[in-house]
């Protein structure tokens, strides 16, 4: 569906959006997750040009990737070095701060094709490189800059995906968490960050985008609906989608969705859920 004021990406049709979320709902409550399905049933969401054939090729292209590694080329620095040789240096996948600004940074797809991003979905495609490829890879949230970890916790190594696969040093790692936060480097930041994990920070990202561009309130939307089909999404995701709902003007079932929230927190916060119940109220006048 086009609208006739705003830039791509248009959102699919209603029907494919409901396949799409089914499929997505089901791989996040699935035993493994998969990491690169979802990541591409987010870009299909959002990017009404992403049909099944380009969801294909997008995996093809990973496996294509990871085709290229080295086999078993050694230990975790190995690794590391062997995965920023194909991915930074021969094909050119980095970041940079532009990137922060585009929608396209948090669409996988995209990604694949503009070889750039921002640190979390380059960190994606390295992972789902290194992983076919048999590699020790995990994702690691730093505050501020998610980066990939290789090997046990004992022998870890670190590289940016954003500065084209950079082998981290122990300094390194400690500066990017001093820079984002101010407060030195714990060890439970280096420990590896679940796939739902990585997901709800794509689309808390895409969410991010959208909310400093009000007029793209449509991608927010979506971005939410499905974070809250994710399994242990936060309570606050039922505030944030009332309040969208209300903005779009869908004022019922904004106001349904603030009262739920409401119920929800009544008990921790008694003066809290009066406040959201007022603002349901005001939502429901809005129809008069």
């Amino acid at each position: 569906m086009r609208h006739p004021y705003l830039p791509p990406p248009y959102p699919p049709p209603p029907e494919r959006s409901a396949e799409l979320r089914q499929r997505f709902a089901e791989e996040a409550r699935s035993e493994r997750p998969d990491l690169s399905a979802l990541c591409l049933l987010i870009g299909a969401e959002t990017d009404g040009s992403l049909d099944e054939a380009g969801i294909d090729a997008a995996q093809a292209e990973l496996d294509r990737l990871a085709g290229e590694l080295p086999y078993r080329p050694g230990g975790p620095h190995a690794w590391a070095e062997a995965v920023s040789r194909l991915l930074g240096t021969r094909y050119g996948f980095h970041g940079t701060p532009g990137d922060y600004q585009r929608l396209e940074s948090s669409l996988l797809h995209e990604v694949l094709r503009r070889r750039r991003g921002l640190p979390i979905l380059l960190s994606v495609v390295w992972l789902e490189v290194a992983r076919r490829a048999g590699a020790p890879v995990y994702g690691v949230a730093l505050p501020g800059h998610f980066v990939v970890g290789f090997g046990t916790a004992a022998e870890q190594v670190l590289a940016d995906p954003f500065d084209a696969g950079r082998v981290l040093t122990g300094t390194d790692a400690e500066l990017l968490v001093v820079g984002a936060t101010g407060a030195p480097l714990h060890p439970s930041m280096l420990e590896p960050a679940p796939p739902l994990e990585v997901v709800q920070r794509i689309l808390n990202n895409i969410r991010a985008w959208a909310a400093a561009r009000p007029e793209r309130s449509d991608v927010a939307l979506r971005a939410v609906e499905l974070a809250l089909l994710i399994p242990s999404h936060p309570a606050r995701l039922r505030y944030e989608h009332g309040q969208l709902l209300v903005q779009r003007g869908q004022f019922v079932a904004g106001a349904e969705e603030l009262e739920y929230y409401a119920d929800l927190i009544e008990v921790v916060d008694e003066s809290a859920a009066r406040k959201v119940r007022q603002e349901a109220g005001t939502a429901r006048a809005k129809l008069n």
